[in-house]
């Protein structure tokens, strides 16, 4: 579906500064209201000074022409156009997520910090199993395989129920398939743009785009989604990294690297005197989670995890964690 410029300007207020949610690599995000049916959206103004912006336009629209997943985020419009200057315009509107990013959440500002409910255990698990459900689609279960190509949490936004949805798909590579679906490869992209910390590390030596590559980076986010410790922090450095600082702690000490808001509240939110237990149970549901993260962030793309496994992995985590199902207890 297109849209206009003039209506897009209108939704945003012209584009005021006030409705300005955030600022990335290729452009802008403003909230936007279309007063007509009082739809609340996010609109993504591309810079097109920016070299690489009109691509990312471009293959955003491609991966997301047939895509649809409840752990995506929709796209609910393009608009390609002439701005009122006479200068090209282009925009994507998607659904608007009222609870921010999952960055806002884990590092907020420090004006922000009292307005974000702190997240514990289960909800961050959810997170997760809801990340690696939409990394499973795109390379699984649509049609040809999609690398999203720049997983991290600015770029996984939360709905009203903390429901996670993966959004900006303009590093997106449309992959080929090889015999081993195990390393689908788009042999054309032989230089990639990811974002430090997250991006995996054969794509800095000239290897295509492939899954393995958002193995890489959902592994990082895991780790840093349970350590609350950004990849780029000062402390890795010289060799050290957040994986390797996470392998270090596993299995004896990984208490220690847990993000300590985790062991604020347990997060069935059920009273129990059986503190011993309770903490049992949180310290084998992190350290199950820790070992994914581990396996999914391994240097060699072929010594990782796919993402099919991943789901079921953190599926079982999950129900022994919250003791349903088989794991229920009698």
């Amino acid at each position: 579906m297109s849209i206009s410029y003039s209506d897009l300007r209108k939704a945003t207020d012209e584009f005021s500064s006030s409705n300005l949610i955030g600022v990335g690599s290729y452009g802008s995000v403003y909230r936007g209201t279309f007063a007509l049916d009082n739809i609340i959206v996010a609109v993504k103004v591309l810079n097109l000074e920016r070299q690489g912006a009109s691509k990312s336009f471009i293959a955003e629209c491609e991966a997301l022409r047939n895509v649809r997943h409840r752990n995506l985020v929709k796209v609910l419009a393009s608009c390609s156009s002439i701005d009122f200057k006479g200068n090209d315009f282009k925009a994507l509107v998607y659904e608007f997520m009222p609870n921010g990013s999952l960055e806002e959440w884990l590092h907020p500002k420090e004006e922000e910090g009292h307005r974000l409910r702190n997240l514990s255990l289960n909800p961050r698990l959810n997170i997760a199993i809801d990340v690696a459900y939409a990394l499973d689609y795109l390379h699984n279960h649509q049609g040809t395989p999609i690398a999203h190509c720049d997983l991290k949490p600015t770029n996984i936004l939360l709905d009203n129920d903390l429901v996670a949805h993966v959004g900006d798909f303009g590093l997106a590579k449309i992959l080929f398939e090889t015999n081993n679906n195990s390393s689908i490869t788009d042999i054309n992209s032989i230089t990639i743009k990811g974002s430090i910390g997250y991006v995996a590390p054969e794509y800095g030596m000239g290897r295509g785009v492939s899954t393995l590559g958002d193995v890489y980076s959902y592994g990082i986010l895991l780790l840093e989604l349970f350590t609350g410790l950004r990849p780029t922090e000062d402390m890795f450095k010289n060799g050290l990294s957040l994986h390797e600082f996470a392998k270090m702690a596993f299995p004896d000490r990984l208490m220690e690297i847990a993000d300590p808001l985790i062991l604020e509240e347990d997060s069935r939110g059920d009273v129990t005197n059986n503190v011993e237990s309770e903490r049992q149970r949180l310290l084998e549901c992190f350290a199950s989670v820790v070992g994914v993260g581990i396996a999914c962030s391994k240097e060699t793309p072929r010594d990782r995890m796919l993402m099919k496994e991943v789901v079921a992995e953190m599926l079982v985590i999950r129900d022994k964690f919250l003791g349903v199902g088989i794991y229920k207890e009698r």
